[in-house]
């Protein structure tokens, strides 16, 4: 059945396979030549480089695979095949290879196969959509507000290959037994059923199960309103027990969270280096001009586990009692001349590299609430504390997507909590990247609500 009409991966996967390795021996043998040592580097870099690829679902891309995903994936294998390399001209000393070539040959490789992946990918998209090919027939068993998204999805959106044959309703005069359904299914070679949860009794859905198993077909099932089902699950074996988790969190896995710490390093040196060592004596000597007290504001937040820290800023108010009670507002006569200038440039988080650097905070993650806010928030915003199963970040998805600054309304934190867990729970270094790029360009073109 590898190879069954409509799959993605039946024919595509080995050929990836072949494709992305020739590619990586033919550039091996012009950059780094052949003989002996070029038969002993095909044999290791060929199964360092399967079993790397199967480690990060390198060639687990399907049709409904985001191109930001991709990127991720080839991010990760280039950092990959890079250590691969240089684990085998460090085993083989002897050789003396140079590293600039090691380098450019990783990268021209990587460059190549990534063309070829991201070609491969949006060629996939027209060939589906122009010519109809690549399909795959569909059909949804039940009626509700999600199926009805569903039907618009799959005829609004040719190009992820999937041909919407019948919906059926369970429910109601029009309802259909399932046996008749099942009949439809086998008649018309239907790939995958699409199933509503609250339309289905436990009887009904063991018998759909029992039919999709014993026929080969692929079976999913789209969540009602219940809380649990609306959440990204994590499915796992305890010896042969099943066992569902709420969420998956990718950097809890430790190449992602090695990936995501590095990062952080990198960032927060170069700000500290690069522009924190020459911008504090001239911040420092504008902000004491202006009023007396510290150059620098600390004040007592919450981080990853709810764990308090002190979190750094430059000081933009004149010292006052109500400081960790009160947030600043539009017109707030506490904020100082420099004060409105450092804010509304995001000057005065700067600071914040150093928590990075000492591991209290991230470059980008939930931003980080005063204690007493926290407090407020966590008894009267459902899933607030979701958050603080990460680290916080001077920057955030939230912040970029436009819900920074002041919070007027429950409806603010409200939807800063639903991007800090999507972010959470669908990290990539591409995301941290694009929110990065984000941040800089809205602190260039100046914020409505940086006050």
């Amino acid at each position: 059945m590898i190879f069954k009409k409509g799959r993605y991966s039946g024919f595509l996967r080995p050929i990836s396979y072949l494709i992305d390795l020739a590619v990586i021996h033919i550039f091996a043998y012009l950059f780094l030549g052949g003989g002996t040592e070029f038969l002993n580097y095909t044999i290791f870099v060929t199964i360092a480089w399967i079993v790397t690829s199967l480690i990060i679902n390198f060639y687990e891309i399907y049709r409904y695979t985001k191109a930001i995903k991709i990127i991720s994936l080839v991010f990760k294998q280039t950092m990959m095949f890079m250590l691969i390399v240089f684990a085998f001209y460090g085993y083989y000393f002897s050789l003396k290879q140079d590293a600039g070539a090691v380098v450019k040959y990783v990268f021209t490789v990587m460059g190549i196969i990534s063309a070829i992946k991201i070609a491969i990918y949006y060629l996939l998209k027209k060939y589906r959509t122009l010519l109809g090919g690549n399909n795959r027939n569909v059909v949804i068993v039940g009626l509700n507000e999600k199926t009805k998204e569903l039907e618009h999805f799959f005829n609004d959106n040719s190009e992820y290959g999937y041909r919407l044959m019948k919906s059926f309703i369970l429910k109601g005069d029009k309802k259909t037994s399932l046996d008749a359904i099942f009949a439809y299914i086998s008649k018309n070679e239907i790939d995958e059923i699409y199933a509503s949860v609250g339309d289905l009794s436990e009887e009904k859905m063991a018998k759909l199960i029992e039919f999709s198993d014993n026929n080969l077909k692929i079976l999913k099932f789209l969540p009602d309103n219940k809380e649990i089902y609306g959440k990204r699950l994590d499915f796992t074996y305890y010896g042969y027990l099943p066992v569902l988790s709420l969420r998956k969190i990718p950097m809890d896995e430790p190449l992602n969270k090695f990936i995501k710490r590095s990062f952080d390093i990198v960032m927060s040196l170069f700000v500290i280096v690069g522009i924190l060592s020459w911008l504090t004596p001239l911040l420092g000597i504008l902000i004491k001009l202006e009023s007396k007290g510290p150059v620098f504001f600390k004040q007592r937040r919450n981080g990853l586990d709810y764990k308090e820290f002190y979190c750094y800023k430059f000081r933009s108010m004149k010292p006052n009692p109500t400081a960790d009670l009160h947030q600043v507002k539009k017109g707030d006569e506490r904020i100082t001349r420099v004060g409105k200038i450092i804010r509304k440039t995001s000057m005065d988080e700067l600071p914040q590299f150093i928590n990075v650097l000492k591991g209290d905070m991230s470059v980008v993650g939930p931003r980080p609430h005063m204690v007493s806010h926290t407090h407020m928030y966590a008894e009267r915003i459902d899933k607030f504390m979701v958050r603080h199963f990460i680290k916080p970040g001077i920057t955030g998805l939230a912040q970029v997507s436009g819900y920074r600054g002041e919070v007027e309304s429950d409806k603010d934190i409200i939807n800063r909590v639903k991007y800090d867990i999507y972010y959470l729970e669908n990290w990539s270094l591409i995301m941290d990247l694009k929110v990065v790029f984000q941040t800089i360009y809205n602190a260039i073109k100046g914020e409505e609500k940086a006050y």
